[in-house]
């Protein structure tokens, strides 16, 4: 289910990379951080729910614990987490039975963290591309040979 997951948000996220490119031929680096987040953001909240929902209907078996273990143990509790997604049977014994792949907790943790550090990058690109135009600016004489350096402020 996780390599599921993991294969539709790649897919929605190369369309969305693939529509911004055909519109704009050469994106800066800092257009591409920009946007590479925007498809991020939500997918790592459309595999959250999508997980949620999981947890909350009971997955895709109509009865999730059985009331003995492998061992023999009896079922003792369900236990619910939200996050880190969690559906669990716990036996007498000890024994716990995950029903929710970490898989799920763990892409939308990548797809969260991925999407702050491309925000992270996008803002000090920007910031530097404008220090670099505020300190070098071309004359305006058409040949585009001569800079001049403004002083900052």
């Amino acid at each position: 289910m996780g390599v599921l997951l993991l294969f539709s948000v790649l897919t929605a996220a190369g369309m969305a990379v693939f529509g911004v490119a055909m519109n704009h031929p050469s994106p800066t680096a800092f257009r591409f951080c920009a946007v590479l987040p925007l498809v991020l953001a939500p997918s790592a909240g459309a595999v959250y729910c999508g997980g949620l929902l999981f947890v909350r209907f009971g997955g895709p078996f109509p009865e999730r614990c059985e009331d003995r273990s492998g061992a023999g143990a009896e079922l003792t509790t369900v236990r619910h987490a939200k996050w880190p997604l969690s559906d669990a049977c716990v036996y007498s014994d000890g024994s716990i039975v995950e029903h929710v792949p970490t898989a799920i907790n763990v892409l939308v943790s990548v797809l969260a963290g991925l999407a702050l550090v491309l925000i992270a990058a996008a803002t000090v690109l920007r910031r530097r591309t404008r220090k670099a135009a505020d300190e070098t600016v071309v004359g305006l004489s058409g040949t585009g040979d001569e800079r001049v350096s403004r002083a900052p402020g």
